[in-house]
């Protein structure tokens, strides 16, 4: 034959042999298959858990920047709503140039505030406020101010009752000493607002413009020390008191401020301008400088300027802060 025949001994060892390398080989392949679907498994588990980080790091961002969804506690004033009760002291200055009687279509400076008494006078008020937490304001104001022995003239307005020495004279024959100065008294009704300067640091405090109008009435005061003087008290001083009575219109610009903390440090600082419009109220005048014996039929008008300190006293607890979501 041309194959000789192979031992049995030697064909068991063959196949024993090649059996073996054949399991290594087998064993070999499955690891590497293995390793393979394993190192390919772990990259992709790499690769979604760095786009999982991804998704992560920019959903904080935007959450972060999104008001709508970010929750951030900001600490804001509160503007307070609530009634005010003030004080208010000033001085009053009328205008010389600007004030005017006008009488049959002529005008003329006699007889005006400014040339009837001396100034500055002292004004004193009380006011009452409401105020809203948009800062809008009405108010309602009432006023007394007076000079001090300020009439201007006098000897030469009442020449009939003063003596050529100056003095009028009282019962017991002695000078008796006779004060005369203005008083004048005012009920407004008012509407303005406030304009914050630091709205985040005090919403309740800034500029503050006033618009008011109401009733004024002046007039001459004669007080007597200790001495009668029947010819200037009584009915008969009516005839030189030059007493008026008419509308008033006021504007008013300063600073407002309410403090954050104390209730009791709220204050406001204004000046104000004020157009008077104003007619005797009495039935006979007499007053020689101005050759005026009989009814005062002039209307006068007047300006004044004043500068105004108010002190104030919410009634309301201090402001607090309130926290609102964004």
């Amino acid at each position: 034959m041309f194959f000789e025949a192979m031992p049995i001994t030697s064909f068991r060892q063959f196949t024993n042999h090649n059996s073996n390398k054949l399991y290594i080989f087998a064993r070999y392949s499955f690891a590497s298959q293995k390793y393979k679907i394993n190192g390919n498994r772990n990259y992709k588990i790499m690769r979604i858990s760095k786009k999982i980080l991804c998704m992560l790091v920019v959903a904080s961002f935007l959450s972060w920047m999104s008001p709508s969804v970010h929750a951030q506690q900001t600490p804001r004033l509160d503007s307070i709503q609530c009634f005010i009760v003030g004080f208010n002291v000033g001085t009053i200055f009328p205008s010389a140039s600007c004030s005017h009687r006008r009488l049959d279509g002529v005008s003329t400076t006699t007889a005006t505030m400014h040339s009837l008494y001396k100034s500055p006078w002292l004004d004193f008020g009380v006011n009452g406020f409401y105020k809203w937490n948009s800062n809008w304001l009405v108010s309602l104001d009432a006023e007394l101010w007076f000079g001090n022995d300020n009439l201007r003239d006098r000897t030469e307005r009442m020449s009939d009752i003063y003596t050529s020495e100056g003095i009028i004279i009282g019962t017991n024959g002695t000078d008796a000493v006779v004060t005369a100065y203005n008083r004048g008294l005012s009920l407004k009704g008012g509407v303005g607002r406030i304009f914050p300067l630091f709205p985040s640091v005090n919403p309740n405090s800034g500029i503050v413009a006033r618009l008011s109008a109401g009733w004024m009435q002046q007039q001459t005061v004669f007080t007597l020390n200790e001495v009668e003087a029947p010819q200037i008290s009584g009915d008969n001083a009516l005839l030189y008191d030059h007493q008026r009575r008419g509308l008033v219109l006021t504007e008013s610009v300063g600073l407002w401020y309410m403090s954050n903390r104390a209730n009791l440090v709220n204050c406001y600082l204004a000046f104000e301008v004020s157009q008077v419009f104003s007619i005797s109220t009495r039935d006979y005048v007499s007053d020689n400088l101005l050759g005026l014996h009989g009814e005062d039929k002039g209307a006068y008008f007047d300006l004044l300027y004043s500068l105004k300190f108010c002190w104030m006293f919410p009634l309301k607890g201090k402001t607090v802060h309130e926290y609102y979501y964004f």
